[in-house]
């Protein structure tokens, strides 16, 4: 039998099975019940969000689900399979854990050139992820780049912060400009209004406001030089 995963994970039983002590906010390890072994995945309940000083509270979880959908509307494709739903503490976001190649050094990884990579410098730069850590990078068997982790993401304020820098000044490739093209015309409709229940209204257009300078510009952006441009710890 074939297992819609989007549809267990959204209206499966859940079952708490550990937790995730090194992150900040309640990260915890759950399983979704499907009618068979069950679906991993990460619940991470609005009710254990810390407050941060330069985001709203209570606002994190909306966020993951927004950077779900600007990836995957958008087809940057960089992001996990993303839903807000309720669980044993409540809403939260709910996230397909990913199994990544164990064989991969993330250490050297991170530092490379790959593609995959590349797409998710620019969907951070998208998104003005403050927070893209070695850790959060999930190469899989299949050869994949996928990332978690996009809480503190889509901020007004120019906040980048990755560990992603090395495409810094360089020019943007035809398809990356296509990307992004079609994002802004995607932010002027279907996608923007699906928006609008997750973030403020100046955050939106904040995320136009990138991309069309992205689209301008032709090139990936260099770091801000009144924020520091890498998160610590880096890992």
């Amino acid at each position: 039998m074939v297992i819609d995963v989007s549809q267990a994970l959204l209206g499966g039983e859940m079952t708490i099975t550990g937790r995730l002590v090194d992150a900040s906010n309640a990260t915890l390890l759950a399983r979704v019940d499907d009618g068979g072994d069950g679906i991993a995945c990460i619940y991470k309940p609005i009710a254990g969000e810390r407050p941060l000083w330069d985001f709203p509270h209570g606002t994190l979880a909306y966020r993951e689900y927004a950077a779900y959908l600007v990836s995957s509307v958008g087809n940057f494709n960089v992001v996990p399979f993303t839903i807000l739903r309720d669980g044993p503490y409540g809403e939260g976001a709910v996230q397909q854990w990913i199994e990544i190649d164990k064989e991969i050094d993330l250490i050297e990884f991170f530092q490379g050139n790959e593609p995959g990579l590349r797409t998710m410098a620019l969907f951070d730069a998208v998104i003005n992820n403050t927070d893209r850590k070695i850790g959060h990078l999930l190469p899989t068997v299949a050869g994949e780049v996928l990332g978690c982790d996009h809480g503190v993401t889509f901020h007004v304020d120019d906040k980048l912060r990755t560990v992603l820098w090395q495409w810094a000044g360089e020019k943007l490739s035809e398809p990356e400009r296509d990307l992004l093209e079609r994002l802004l015309e995607l932010l002027d409709g279907s996608l923007a209004m699906q928006l609008t229940k997750l973030l403020e209204s100046e955050e939106i257009s904040a995320l136009k406001i990138r991309t069309s300078e992205l689209c301008k510009t032709g090139v990936f952006p260099h770091p801000n030089p009144d924020w520091p441009s890498v998160p610590w710890p880096p890992f």
